[in-house]
């Protein structure tokens, strides 16, 4: 379903790559319109919550769910609200962007707190809690940027590096630019703006921009949806650009987009594991139905969950990505499993299963729910233990990747 394809290449690159690209919806928030489905008879006022009903999320999509998403959005607005009133509150404190200054990082292991400066560690913790409860809307592309690395990554190269990037690569043609253009149109349709002829430009030029400057990625499906909620949070081509560098070079595991997915293939030989131990009465039970979770892990760790959680939550588990690292991937993608725990373990077909993971992250409006859930029920990982497991599940990969190598060449040279 994923991997490195071919096909035809249109679009012209007249950009505007440092205006807004797009505006969030006036209102932030669902606005209940068009009756779907509903129940009739003496039932219905009791089941007015199994009413189906299409709405605009927080960031423009129009997405179908029942009344009971829609109040979930409602308090989730409240939320946002209470959560933008502490960051204010903190800028008052400590000053205006202080949560741009020098911080431990989350990926440099042990740190002795003798060796740092207390309002360092303070303001490191402090961010850490805040950015588990939610970075206000208005001000994820400048959290972001910072937490991630972004920032310290453009800075390394010439302010006209986009720009010069997409000057020197417009009208070239490669099998990345041919699968590219293939893949926009089924990039997020129900989003007006993605589904616009300025909003489909816009990402084509940063992901063709970005297949150039990793040949080795060049382009890899799954990446259009991470590429395009990007452009919806950072509001500009740029911005977007970098996010997506230093996701790629920095944040996830080696190779996970490469032409092989070798670092994809790891991922989930890790994630089993880890759903053995922190899962194991779910993880036998699979196993014993013959179930393999990559079914439905390989597309949420590809597409970071775009596809597959609504879009607030979504990007409430990227606010944690971005400061923690990919650790939080597993403990989401655990979550998900542990919440649905009782109903998995009494069903038998591996149909059901499917069926109850996409229901259950389809409907995940709720990010608190789900981020309780991922760091409180399933207890602690390092990312020192991650990357053991890594290396030796990677030995594994490598060797079934050369071994298919040498049986298709094997195939070849009979033929």
């Amino acid at each position: 379903m994923f991997g490195t394809q071919t096909r035809d290449v249109a679009g012209d690159f007249n950009p505007r790559r440092r205006s807004t690209l797009w505006n969030m919806p006036t209102a932030s928030m669902p606005t209940t319109t068009h009756t779907i489905r509903y129940n009739t008879g003496k039932k219905s006022l009791f089941n007015a919550h199994l009413m189906s009903v299409k709405f605009e999320d927080l960031y423009g999509f129009m997405v179908e769910g029942n009344v009971d998403d829609v109040n979930v959005l409602n308090e989730l607005r409240e939320r946002i609200r209470e959560q933008g009133r502490v960051w204010w509150a903190l800028e008052a404190n400590k000053g205006a962007n202080w949560y741009l200054q020098p911080r431990i990082s989350s990926n440099e292991g042990v740190i002795s707190v003798t060796s740092l400066k207390l309002s360092v560690l303070t303001n490191t913790i402090t961010l850490r809690r805040l950015i588990r409860k939610g970075v206000p809307p208005v001000l994820r592309p400048k959290v972001w940027l910072s937490v991630s690395g972004a920032a310290k990554k453009r800075s390394t190269v010439p302010e006209t590096y986009y720009d010069e990037l997409i000057r020197a690569i417009e009208g070239k043609t490669t099998p990345a630019t041919r699968q590219i253009d293939h893949d926009l149109p089924r990039t997020f349709p129900c989003h007006p703006w993605l589904n616009s002829e300025e909003g489909q430009a816009s990402l084509r030029r940063v992901l063709v921009g970005y297949s150039f400057r990793d040949s080795e990625v060049g382009y890899c499906q799954g990446l259009n949806y991470v590429a395009a909620l990007l452009l919806l949070v950072m509001k500009t081509e740029e911005d977007a650009f970098w996010m997506l560098a230093v996701l790629l070079e920095n944040v996830l595991v080696s190779d996970c987009y490469t032409d092989t997915l070798s670092g994809c293939h790891v991922e989930q030989r890790v994630f089993k594991d880890l759903l053995a131990k922190k899962c194991p009465r779910i993880a036998a039970h699979l196993e014993a139905m013959g179930f393999d979770v990559s079914l439905v892990a390989t597309e949420w760790f590809l597409c970071l969950f775009s596809k597959s959680l609504p879009s607030e939550t979504t990007l409430r588990v990227w606010d944690v990505l971005f400061n923690e690292g990919a650790k939080v991937l597993f403990h989401v993608a655990l979550a998900i499993f542990k919440m649905r725990e009782d109903d998995l373990l009494r069903i038998q077909h591996i149909g059901d299963v499917i069926d109850i993971l996409q229901t259950t992250t389809h409907h995940l409006y709720d990010p608190d729910e789900l981020l309780t859930f991922a760091f409180d029920k399933i207890g602690s990982m390092t990312t020192n233990t991650i990357t053991k497991e890594r290396k030796r599940q990677e030995t594994v990969v490598m060797a079934e990747l050369d071994q298919r190598i040498r049986r298709l060449s094997s195939l070849k040279v009979d033929g």
